[in-house]
């Protein structure tokens, strides 16, 4: 039985066949890592359908050498371990159903940031590519200052966004698809030791794992779960940008786009997601931030003095719907809000509209409801 909480939950990481889903299940099933090794032999019992033989998969005997090992490294290296239990795991993550149980992270970033933006692109980035991903993240810093950038420190436009941010002084959080004994590609190292001391460096990955295939499509739903929208700049008919964006839609995340030249290769798969209206089309950081409606970040005082006159005026049911709305980081869905406010629907669909029609709260795609 891991002797802490940290340990058990380190362990569960190492279990073969359980993935991040089966994880996240249990724990939140038994409410802690330690709870699932200490029912292993009962867990049939406790959640009916689960498999037999998970009873012997979480035999943690194997593991002991190697988590002793990791925390010796985390200590060492001054690592941070974001867990659910922890006020800092990020909220907007938190809600994902395969969020992971343990973050990895390295410098000062605040991953619940008021504002969050995923940056992706081609690896084979143009001038074009990059001219517009550093005019789209310095503009963006000017109109947002609070905003994190959010990429995966890859080649082309990922470490395009990363450099404009460190040079524009945006805070900016490099997902990475290894662990952080290691920096991949290594001639980006200057640059991810630049973004510790304004963002920093994450993943759910434990030190010795490498970059494989898959982990980059594991790091992708990171960087889509972490944004409040992700931009896509260049992308070709196939790449880990568009899986970004596939993912960053079924999060219920805000999908856009920067259209390119007819024909160009690297512009195909924005002009096909603005095409098939998965994405919307932008052409400047002002367009975006209109779109998300964050001008507010530019006179929040303003604004806030507004919604607190309002507030007022509101009656017991659009009080309890619009705190729950602002309760959730990426916005609340309809559904969600029927039932945590014990209101039927024909009755919430009026209070949304009221506060609608006050510019409290804006209705996004997919029932979806978030802060004004």
């Amino acid at each position: 039985m891991p002797e802490d909480e940290l340990t058990a939950l380190l362990t569960l990481n190492r279990i073969e066949g359980l993935g991040c889903t089966g994880a996240k299940f249990l724990y939140e099933q038994l409410g802690s890592a330690q709870e699932i090794f200490r029912n292993r032999d009962h867990l049939t019992e406790i959640i009916p359908g689960v498999d037999p033989h998970l009873k012997d998969a979480l035999e943690v005997s194997g593991y002991v050498s190697f988590v002793r090992e990791e925390l010796q490294f985390i200590e060492k290296h001054g690592i941070r371990c974001i867990t659910p239990a922890d006020v800092d795991y990020p909220a907007r993550l938190r809600e994902c159903n395969d969020a992971p149980l343990v973050l990895f992270a390295m410098g000062n970033a605040d991953f619940n940031a008021r504002h969050t933006v995923g940056v992706v692109g081609t690896r084979k980035a143009t001038e074009y590519g990059r001219r517009m991903c550093r005019t789209f993240v310095s503009e963006l810093h000017r109109l947002c200052p609070d905003v994190l950038v959010i990429s995966g420190l890859a080649y082309g436009i990922d470490i395009e966004s990363h450099r404009a941010s460190v040079e524009s002084d945006c805070t900016t959080v490099g997902v990475l698809a290894h662990g952080l004994d290691m920096i991949y590609p290594s001639v980006h190292r200057d640059v991810a030791c630049q973004m510790l001391s304004n963002g920093g460096l994450v993943t759910e990955f434990m030190s010795r794992t490498i970059p494989l295939k898959e982990n980059f499509v594991r790091r992708n739903r990171i960087i889509a779960g972490l944004s409040d929208a992700v931009v896509l700049i260049e992308s070709a008919a196939k790449g880990g940008s568009l899986i970004t964006a596939e993912i960053a839609g079924s999060y219920n995340r805000e999908c856009f786009a920067f259209p390119g030249s007819v024909g160009d290769p690297y512009s195909v798969g924005c002009n096909e997601l603005i095409r098939d209206n998965k994405a919307a089309l932008i052409c400047s950081a002002m367009d975006f931030v209109n779109a998300m409606n964050w001008s507010t970040c530019r006179s929040v005082t303003a604004n806030e003095g507004i919604q607190t006159s309002l507030f007022d005026d509101l009656t017991a049911d659009e009080r309890r719907v619009l705190e729950r709305i602002r309760q959730k980081a990426q916005g609340a869905h309809l559904n969600v809000l029927i039932t945590d406010c014990n209101i039927p629907y024909a009755r919430i669909m009026p209070i949304l509209f009221e506060l609608e029609m006050k510019g409290l709260v804006r209705m996004c795609p997919g029932s979806m409801y978030k802060p004004a």
